[in-house]
Parts: C-alpha cells; structure tokens; sequence
C-alpha cells in the first residue's frame, strides 16, 4: 500500500504584513541583489506588490530605503543600483509604475523575490519540500510490537521435525482459523503476545513445539489500512487512510503540515478520548531525535493547536525566521533555534521590538541577560553586524620591500612599522613622506616627515594612531619616465625605455632592427632644448644631429649616446622599390597577375603584354577598379566625379530596392574608354597604373537592366534600334512618383550620365549593351492640413495689414 503524496500548498503571498522599517540592511541588499540579477523592472514589482496588499506607503519607504543604501558610504559591498534607462532614455526607479505590464514569468519572479521579505516560519518548509518526505516503510520486518487488528495477514511458518506454512486472514471479530486447532483471538495483540498464544495452542497439535524440536515464526504479510483524523491547524484537516505503520509524522506531511497559525511543538495524539502523546516537530529538526513520534491505530486523532508564544529575529545569525517558544525557554534558546551568531554578528547586544497593549517599545538586550531574558509573543530581535573598520590597522605603501597593512601593537612607531615592512627599498625617496591620519571627528591630515632623519635618530620617531596610512614615494615617481623614440624603417617602430648610456645601436637593435629598405644614410637624431631664448622669434625648438651608420651598426652608431626623450628617424633608401601587381580578368588572351614593371606604364601597355583581346570580348563595357583614391589628374578627377555621382545616385535610389554589384562597392570604380585608349595609346585616357588595379573586360554583353520607379523592373534584350523611352516602356512605364528628370543610366564600364534638360524637353541618355537603368522616386510630399492653411492665411492677412498700416 503506498502513501498518497500531498500537493504543495498554495501560497497566497499576502503582503499586507510587510513592514520596511522592521527589514534589516542585508535584506535590503539581498533584494537589490536579486532585481538586479532577474532584470526586473519597478513596474513589474508594483504591480505584484499592489495586486498582493502591499501598502503603497511602504512602497515609498522601500525606495527610500534603496536610495539610502545607494548613496551610504563605507558599505564592505557596494550596493548596485535600482535604476534603469528605458529606450527613450528615461530613467526609471524599480519601483516606478509607468512602465509596461509584466509578464507571466517576470510576476513570479517578482512574487518571489517580494515574499524573501516576509519571515519563514520555522518547520514550514519541512512539509512543503519536494525533497523530504515521511512515508513509512512497508518491506521492514514486523516490528515485535505491532498490534494486530482486522484485515492483517498473518504468516505462520512451522520448522524443525514438522514443517508447514499458513497465511491467515485476521477477521473482523479478531481471530484467526488455524487448520486442526481453531479459532485463535489476537486481535489487540502484539506479535510478541500473539506469537505466545499461537504457539500454546498449535502445541497441541505439533509436540515437538513444547520441547524445541519445532520452531514457530510469525510475521505480517500484507499491512492493513488504517483511518486517522487530523483536525486543528492544518493546511488538509480530515479523515485519511494510512497504513497501520504509520506514524503522526506520516500523517502530518500527508495533511501538508501545520498552517502558519498551527503550532509545530505541541501537537496532539489522542486515542480513545485520552491524549497520549505530544510531538514537538523541533526536536526533530533541531537534534534529529522522533521523540514521541508514536504509531497510530485506528481512529486515532491529531490535533494542532494554535501557537502559544511566537517570536522573530533577523540579522546576523545563521537561521533567520519565525520561532515558537514554549513555556520556561530564554533568549539563549531562540539563538540555539536559529543556529547561533554567525560570523559577523555584533555579539555584545541585541536589539528587541516589543508589543505593549498601546504602542511598541524598544529594548536593549546585553550579553549577560541571554540566559534569563524570556522572550514574550510577538518579539523582533535584532543582531547588528559588527562595524565595518578596525581597532588596531596601520598601512604603509610605497618604497618598502613588504608593503601593506599592520597590526598597531603597543607602542608601536614610525621606525618600527618600516622595520616590520622589511625596510626601505633602494629607489625610497628620503627626504619627504607623508602620514595620512585621522582626526577625532574623522577629518584628515598630512604629517611630514624626513625618512632619513627618522631612521638615523636624528628627528624624533612618531608614535602611530589607529588607521595611519604611510606613504614613502620612490625617487621614480617623482619624476617623468624616461623614454627614446625610435620611428621609420625598424621592424619595431614606437617608444623604448630610456637607460642611462643608451647608443644609437641599442635603440635600434631593441626596436627590432633595420629593415631591408632602409638607409644607413642621413640618421637623424631630434633632440629636446632645454635652454631655448623664448624672446627670439627664431628661437630653436629642437636640436637634430644627422649621422651615417653602417648595416651592421658599428662606427657611429655604437659610439653615439642617446639622452632621454631623443626620437630617431630611419628613412627608406630612395633607390628602393617593391613590386607592384595589377591584375586583368575577363576576355584577353592571358589574364591573370602582372607586376608593374615602370612608373609610366599604362592601360595599353598591359593590354599588350596579356597578348589583346579575345573574340567574344567587349571593350567598350572595360572598366577599372582601383582601391584608395585615384590620381589627382583632369581625367581621374572627371572620373571621381562621375564615382561621387554614381554613388550619389545609387544611394537615392535604395528606397526603390536597386542595389548594384557588391563586389562593384568594394574598389573605386573607374570608368575608362578603352576604344579610345587603344586608339590614342599614351594619350591622357591612357592612364596610368597603380598597385591593385584590377582591368575588368567583359565578354559581349546582350541586355539592359531597368529599374527603379518603374511599373515593372525588368532585364530585356538590348537592341540597337531602341532609346531611353523604349526601354522604359518594355518595363511598364514610368511609376505614378517617378521622377524623370533625374532618371540616369550606369554604363558596363562604370561611367554614369543623366538626364539633361533641354528647354521644356528631357534629353534622355543614349542606352549601350550591358547598361543599367535607374529611374529615382520622388520624395514624399506632407500635404498642409486645414488648419495649416487657416493658420498660413491669418499671417499673410497680418502682414499684409501691417504693410497697408505703414503706407498709410
């Protein structure tokens, strides 16, 4: 028979009861915590709060609260912020209601966190955890006082000279019928008195019983079902139906425990009229003791009784939350019921808020009345956390070999403290350190002294306070770092750190080393001038010295001796030159990687060496792409102009979903004439290469792309006999906001015209295989309301009265 498992208690989470001036720091913090960490907002906690009774004036003491921990100082964790910046930048408080409604989850979460504020009752969990549960054991062997009663199944196993098995039936009357002896009454019996009286009476039928030649055991086969009544505080009061191995335990965690007004030490078991027993749930809890923890028979009852005396206490102990208190227990045991002082509690005294028949009072509790103070029902005790500052703490920083913080022993001095710092470093400056001290109302101030003086005797040694902070600077802090600068054809470039007898070979061996291109000619060495005539227009503002070294940074190099902040140039040899490659793709003979072999040479000179064009090859759609800027010459400039244009263009119409090549943005695209390069080879369409360049040559190209604000954006087959307006017209026309005048057309070969205007008439460009159509949208327009126009009218007619007003 199984133990039906209770379901989990629902909770109402009323917070009606939550009172901000009772919540301790550390609760305070721990919810900040956990805002922070779900991503809650204040909305979401209002609305919880509101829809769960909580008043809205402990609201505004909770974000007062909030706010003061925020803006505290001296905190030993800092205390993170409940303010957030919504997407319109206005920053809000957790607490604020004009956000959006929470969701299901995000109220949860919020429920969840508001409900650590009101205190666990001590016990409660131990009935509505998943993890524990009190269900008795069916497949123990039978316990020797086990009372029998109707429906248990006994087994009867006879060994030795005689050998046999029955499995009987108890009756309703109590009895069992035992072949060959009879009717037997056990029923009220243990298995002890009933295993005597079988054995009497099956004696007579198995002698070998009397003298031990024949053994008897008896055992419970199946266990019988009992009924038990839970009455009183319990979250399930009513009749239940336990095996008869049960315990009050059992029935207990079936009921889902006492409620929050039930009492969890003084719970009763009656039978028959008669308490019998009395369950203290602590001593479980506490010790792991079932005291009195007794089996129940049928119709037993359990009653929960309401608490008698109840108190709280909060703050730095180990099992904060709700206790019950029995009759004669002092304030020692509550802090017994909670685990003790952890280790940051304030040991010396406790607080206490008591309830008078009017008002409330507080009290303060010493150490030497834990032992006799009785707690009365309704009490809150409260334990401070130790001050977050020590009694007997000096620090020293700076030049000493163990820097840090000391213990202040009697008598302890300046001389001393650097003496248990292990010294003073070489690099310590000597002449001056400061002593950072507090004062009796915790101002600062700065005592000086000569370190030097101090450590020799000759200057009075200082006596140490509580919290002085020494400071002994290193001769390198004092001054700026020392550095050189090594810059120009190094493998290293950048600053090095200065040493005194730093050469010119040093800096550049530690910068990496000369690179190949670079010259060993014409070093120059720039040098800071500390003595410079400022009344002097002229005036040097820096002194260069221009040296020649060899490659292996002999002679000159290894004699000449750097000083602090020098920059050293390296220049590149102007004989030294890298190879540049450009590449030709598409229809030539040869295309691939060429690497530029003059400074003069050209399109045409590349066209030749990839051995010219193939058949199917279009040079009037050739184009250029080149990364970087193009030369500042008239024709590269007409081409940028043409680019800026292109992309103008191109981005204006975005709006109508035309998106030229991607690969086609990547590079500059330069439009070339490569017919008219061909013919006039060195002329200025003839352009010059640079390093990158890649020569594109399309093969033969049969279409033209329209798009834009057109009925339908179409590719259609070019056709020499068809213009501008043809094209449009295989693509449906022009759009209801297309804006013709400013329609244009992007050539294979990367060159852009528009439309130009022609007294009233557009002048449309001329269309060439592989082009591509654009025809932009004209931008929306705002239509003046009514009232505009009203408002618009009302100003002329003013104007117009002040005009005719000064003319009269």
């Amino acid at each position: 028979m199984s133990v039906a498992v209770p379901a989990v208690a629902q909770n109402t989470q009323n917070f009606s009861d939550i009172r901000v001036d009772e919540l301790s720091d550390a609760q305070i913090r721990q919810f900040m915590s956990q805002v922070q960490a779900a991503g809650l907002t204040e909305a979401q906690l209002e609305q919880v709060a509101a829809s769960r009774g909580m008043p809205s004036s402990e609201v505004q003491k909770l974000r007062a609260r909030v706010e003061k921990l925020q803006t505290s100082s001296g905190k030993a964790e800092p205390v993170k912020s409940l303010k957030q910046t919504t997407t319109s930048g206005r920053s809000v408080n957790y607490l604020d209601t004009d956000s959006v409604s929470a969701s299901r989850d995000s109220l949860q979460q919020a429920g969840s966190i508001l409900e650590n504020f009101r205190p666990k009752i001590f016990g409660s969990d131990l009935f509505s955890g998943k993890q524990v549960t009190f269900e008795p054991n069916l497949r123990m062997a039978t316990p020797r006082n086990y009372v029998i009663g109707p429906d248990d199944e006994l087994l009867l196993d006879i060994y030795g000279n005689s050998e046999a098995s029955y499995k009987l039936r108890v009756s309703p009357e109590g009895t069992i019928n035992v072949q060959y002896v009879g009717v037997i009454p056990v029923g009220g019996m243990t298995i002890e008195q009933a295993t005597q009286r079988i054995k009497s009476r099956m004696s007579t039928i198995y002698s070998g019983l009397r003298s031990g030649a024949t053994n008897l055991n008896i055992a419970v086969g199946n266990i019988r079902s009992i009924k038990v009544v839970l009455t009183g505080e319990v979250k399930k009061p009513g009749t239940y139906t336990l095996p008869s191995l049960a315990t009050v335990f059992n029935a207990l965690y079936v009921s889902g425990g006492p409620t929050d007004n039930g009492s969890f030490r003084q719970i009763e078991l009656i039978r028959g009229g008669r308490r019998i027993a009395t369950l203290d749930i602590y001593d479980f809890l506490l010790t792991g003791e079932f005291r009195n923890n007794v089996g129940l028979q049928d119709q037993d009852v359990i009653r929960v009784p309401t608490y008698n005396r109840r108190v709280e206490i909060v703050g730095e102990v180990k099992r904060p939350g709700i206790f019950e208190m029995k009759e004669g227990e002092r304030l020692s045991d509550l802090f017994r019921f909670a685990g003790e002082f952890n280790e940051r509690a304030y040991k010396a005294r406790v607080k206490v808020l008591k309830n008078t028949d009017t008002e409330r009072r507080i009290d303060d509790i010493t150490s030497d009345a834990f032992a006799t103070y009785q707690p009365a029902s309704g009490d809150k005790y409260f334990v401070d956390e130790i001050l977050d500052r020590f009694a007997n703490r000096v620090t020293i920083e700076g030049a000493v070999f163990r820097p840090g913080q000391f213990e202040l022993s009697e008598g302890l001095t300046l001389k001393g403290l650097i003496q248990k710092a292990e010294g003073l470093k070489e690099d310590a400056f000597t002449n001056r350190a400061y002593i950072t001290r507090l004062k009796n109302n915790n101002e600062t101030e700065l005592i000086s002294f000569d370190v030097a003086k101090v450590l020799s005797g000759e200057a009075a040694d200082v006596p140490l306070k509580r919290e002085d902070k020494i400071n002994i600077s290193s001769i390198f802090d004092l001054k700026e770092e020392y550095n050189v600068q090594v810059e120009g054809e190094v493998r290293d470039p950048g600053k090095l750190k200065y040493a005194e007898g730093m050469t010119l070979e040093d800096a550049i061996l530690q910068a990496g080393g000369l690179k190949e291109n670079a010259t060993t000619q014409r070093v120059e060495i720039s040098r800071r001038v500390k003595n410079s005539d400022v009344n002097s227009a002229s005036a040097i503002t820096a002194e260069v010295f221009q040296v020649n070294i060899t490659s292996d940074l002999r002679n000159t190099a290894s004699t000449f001796v750097l000083q602090p902040f020098d920059i050293v140039a390296i220049r590149p040899s102007s004989g030294y030159s890298t190879q540049k490659i450009v590449k030709i793709e598409g229809e030539v003979l040869f295309p691939g990687v060429y690497s530029i072999t003059r400074k003069d040479e050209r399109i045409s000179d590349l066209l030749n060496r990839a051995g010219g064009f193939t058949a199917y090859a279009y040079p009037e759609g050739a184009s250029l792409k080149r990364a970087g800027v193009p030369q500042d010459t008239s024709v590269t400039a007409k081409m940028d102009r043409q680019r800026v244009r292109q992309f103008q263009l191109v981005q204006r119409s975005v709006s109508d979903t035309i998106k030229l090549d991607k690969e086609a943005l990547k590079n500059d695209f330069v439009g070339i004439d490569l017919p008219r390069i061909l013919k006039r080879k060195g002329g200025r369409d003839d352009i010059f290469l640079e390093e990158g360049d890649i020569v594109s040559v399309p093969k033969q190209l049969q279409t033209v792309k329209i798009g834009g604000e057109v009925l339908s954006p179409v590719t259609v087959v070019f056709s020499r006999n068809k213009g501008f307006r043809e094209y449009i017209s295989n693509a449906g026309g022009f759009g209801n906001r297309a804006k013709r005048r400013a329609a244009y057309v992007v050539y294979a070969n990367g060159t852009v015209q528009s439309t130009s205007k022609f007294l009233f008439f557009n002048n449309f460009p001329s269309i060439k295989p592989g082009a591509q159509i654009f025809v932009p949208k004209k931008p929306e327009v705002r239509r003046m309301s009514a009232g505009e126009w009203v408002g618009l009218s009302s100003g002329l007619a003013s104007v117009a009265a002040i005009i005719v007003s000064l003319l009269r």
